[in-house]
Formats: structure tokens, sequence, C-alpha cells
């Protein structure tokens, strides 16, 4: 259980650190927003980018990657529906339904990776899926429900393209797919600025803190609610259905796919909610909560599949 205590006290320091930062008012009234415009813009694409150039992308073909794009598409699935059915917006919806399935498999997942399941490459198809595929999606729907649903079609077909996040994604998984050595001079670089990717994001999470009311609370407890409900049981109940019944996966190979899925929801969505404009306090709220509630489910989860 090291594993998971370990990765978690990290980030409750850093968020606590931030939380010090906001109650201080060190970065002053605009902190919080120059911090998610950094992460964003600028040290995530880069992360991202030195991330994927140098993974073997032979991973994602797997059945563990069938299992966490099914268990994912069930969990998101759940909140869509419900969500259109008490209609609350597509901004709304699409930032719950990642914080339903978006498991935080960077900063969280690597280091549980390599404590609880002894290997770090296990999360990269996790990361993979997440970042190749959901993300460009929900950020692209995300541009579309806003301004940017404006303008000629072709224009509209390329906002993947125009998103910094998806963009360096993509350009990383181009980097691996083409076997491309990229030069130290330009790579490390890189590599420093997207360092700053992770403590920024926890630093924004934790100054987004001060002086808000208590989790769950408010017009959002509904969706706050599911979103956490489906992120920390219902998600891992589908990952162990199918890898178990459907897929056939025993021992290493299962608590492997249910630990990943068993996930917190990642804070880089409320930098995404943030960014954006929408659904901030749900992205926050979610979080917070699922993250907590997680101790205990991947605790139980590695007792009873260790």
């Amino acid at each position: 259980m090291q594993g998971v205590l370990t990765g978690f006290a990290v980030i409750a320091v850093v968020i606590a650190i931030g939380y010090v930062i906001g109650r201080r008012g060190y970065l002053g009234e605009h902190g919080r927003d120059v911090l998610t415009k950094l992460a964003f813009h600028v040290a995530s694409p880069a992360l991202l980018f030195t991330t994927l150039a140098g993974t073997d992308l032979s991973v994602i073909f797997s059945s563990r990657l069938l299992v966490t794009a099914l268990s994912t598409a069930a969990a998101a699935g759940v909140f869509v529906a419900v969500a259109a059915v008490r209609r609350w917006g597509v901004g709304r919806t699409t930032i719950g339904a990642l914080c339903s399935s978006y498991v935080n498999s960077g900063n969280l997942g690597i280091p549980i990776a390599v404590y609880v399941l002894g290997d770090a490459s296990l999360v990269a198809p996790v990361l993979l899926f997440q970042l190749v595929g959901v993300t460009p999606v929900a950020l692209t729907i995300l541009d579309l429900s806003g301004g940017g649903a404006k303008g000629p079609l072709w224009h509209r077909l390329l906002t993947p393209l125009r998103n910094p996040i998806a963009l360096g994604s993509l350009a990383g998984v181009a980097v691996s797919a083409t076997g491309l050595r990229i030069p130290a001079p330009v790579l490390d670089p890189l590599t420093l600025i997207g360092g700053m990717s992770v403590p920024a994001v926890l630093l924004a999470f934790g100054i987004s803190l001060c002086g808000s009311t208590m989790p769950g609370r408010g017009p959002d407890r509904h969706p706050v609610f599911l979103s956490v409900a489906l992120k920390s049981l219902g998600q891992p109940a589908a990952a162990w259905a199918l890898a178990a019944g459907v897929f056939g996966l025993r021992g290493a190979s299962l608590l492997d796919v249910v630990v990943t899925s068993a996930l917190p929801a990642a804070q880089n969505l409320y930098t995404y909610a943030s960014s954006y404009r929408v659904a901030e306090r749900l992205a926050r709220d979610s979080i917070l909560l699922s993250t907590v509630l997680s101790v205990p489910v991947l605790v139980a989860v590695a007792a009873l599949l260790g």
C-alpha cells in the first residue's frame, strides 16, 4: 500500500502549498489564471509531446487497452445519458463525462504503477488512449459548443489542430510512429518546460480551494455526486466485469486494469474547465471527492486482487 499512500501524499502536499499561496496572495489576484494558462498553453503540450515521442506505440494494441476504452465509454456514457435527460448542457455534460471516466494516469498513475503494479509502463496504454483519443474529442466538443462553433465547416473540422494540448499529443505520436530522434538541444528545453505542467495544475487547483464552499453543494451537486460515483465505483466495476468476464484476464493483468480504472479524476480536467470557463466548480469538486474516495477503493482493490 506504500505506492497508493505515497502518490496521494505527493498530490496532497502540492495542493496544500497551492492553497497557502492562494490564502497569502503570493501570486496576486490572477495567479490561478496565470498558472492555468501556463499549464494549458505551454507546459502540458510540452509534457505530452516529450512523453509520447519516446513511447513505444505497440503497447496500445492489447486487451488491457480495450478494457480501458470500454470501461471509459461505459462510465462516460452513463453520465451523458443522465445529463441529456436532465438537460445539463453540452459544456457541463462534457466536463462531467470526463470527470466520470478520465483517470489520473500521470502524476498519480505513474507512482502507483511503480509501487503497486511494479511496472511504470503499465500506465502507458491508458495515458495514450486518453491523450490521443479522449482529449482531442472532448476539447473539440468544448471548442465547438462555445465561440468556436461559428464559421465554415472546414474551419470547425480542424479544431483539434488548433488546440495546444491536442496538438502536442498528436505531434508526439507522430514522432514516435516515424522513429525520429529529437536532438538533445531541442528535447531538453521541452522536457524542462513540460516539468512545470503537473506542479502548475496542482498549485492552481489548490489556489481554487481558497474561499470555496464545501464540495458537493450548490447547483452542481447532482452532477458532482453522479460523476464521483461513476469514477470511483462504476468505472472500476465495469473494468473488472469486462476484464474477467469478457477478456478472461486473471492475476496481475486483472489487477492492472482495475487499479488503473480506479484512479481518481485527473487534475488537468480542472485546467480544461477553467480554460473554457465552463463547469469549473463541477470539475473541482469531482476531482477532490474522487481523489479522497479513491484511497479506500484502491486499497480494497489491491487487497482483493493483489
